[in-house]
């Protein structure tokens, strides 16, 4: 499948004499986590459309150190960061572009006071700028007139100001975009923050992604859009609860333009 893929890695291209306009970096759940696999390889698929030089990293990719950082494991971070910024120095990388918004902060906010200072942007923001720039199109056929509502990622939205780029992309679909009751600055968590996605929930009278999911609901979506994988999950896992897996569908931003595109 890599093959049909094309993913180059940057030891490769480093070999070659060649330098790639962007990294793409995948993050562990883009890497390892089934469902998410599928929107790396959307992204992918878009990237090789638009003729966009990229590469990743590959086996020489770890996790950031985000999950370490938010349960409290400062020094498990640091380690995990610092490796990460010697082998981005050492290919000289200037810009990133990644599929995944705990990624996305932490290289973008945290790694520049560990000697690692990149131009980060969100895979929403890299598309919105081919869009943009006209390398890619995007034609909603499929979409056209299907509701859908948008989740914002906490580290995309509330942490980083940034939630334009997704509903314009949302919008460009012909789709109808219906907004939740909290979203953008008001936006709710999905439940997977501070490193809750390996850990099983505290006892409560609810959990948080059956309230968000809720609140989706209440949109009569076709589809929930989200920009993250952790929130991929947790929306999916949501609708499940609901038993409303067969109505309505959980997808990326990726997904949704390489479905429209026909990819």
């Amino acid at each position: 499948m890599a093959d049909a893929l094309k993913v180059p890695t940057m030891a490769e291209m480093f070999a070659a004499g060649k330098k790639p306009e962007v990294l793409f970096w995948v993050g562990c759940a883009g890497s390892f986590d089934d469902r998410a696999k599928k929107i790396t390889k959307a992204f992918v698929k878009i990237l090789n459309k638009a003729n966009i030089s990229f590469a990743v990293l590959g086996t020489e990719e770890s996790c950031t150190g985000d999950p370490a950082k938010r349960a409290g494991n400062e020094f498990l971070f640091q380690m995990q960061a610092v490796s990460n910024i010697e082998v981005l120095n050492a290919y000289e990388i200037k810009k990133i572009v990644t599929a995944c918004p705990h990624c996305f902060n932490t290289i973008k906010n945290e790694y520049p006071g560990l000697g690692g200072a990149y131009e980060v942007v969100h895979h929403t923001q890299f598309l919105k700028e081919l869009l943009n720039e006209g390398r890619i199109s995007m034609e909603g056929g499929t979409f056209k007139g299907k509701r859908i509502t948008f989740h914002d990622p906490c580290y995309l939205g509330r942490a980083n100001g940034v939630y334009e780029a997704p509903r314009e992309l949302i919008q460009k679909l012909d789709a109808e975009l219906v907004e939740m009751k909290n979203c953008k600055q008001k936006g709710l968590c999905c439940g997977a923050g501070g490193a809750q996605m390996f850990k099983e929930p505290e006892k409560g009278n609810k959990d948080v992604n059956i309230e968000r999911t809720e609140q989706a609901l209440e949109t009569t979506p076709d589809i929930i859009a989200a920009g993250c994988p952790f929130c991929n999950t947790m929306m999916t896992d949501g609708v499940k609860n609901k038993e409303k897996e067969s109505e309505i569908a959980v997808m990326d931003i990726a997904e949704l333009i390489a479905t429209a595109e026909d990819l």
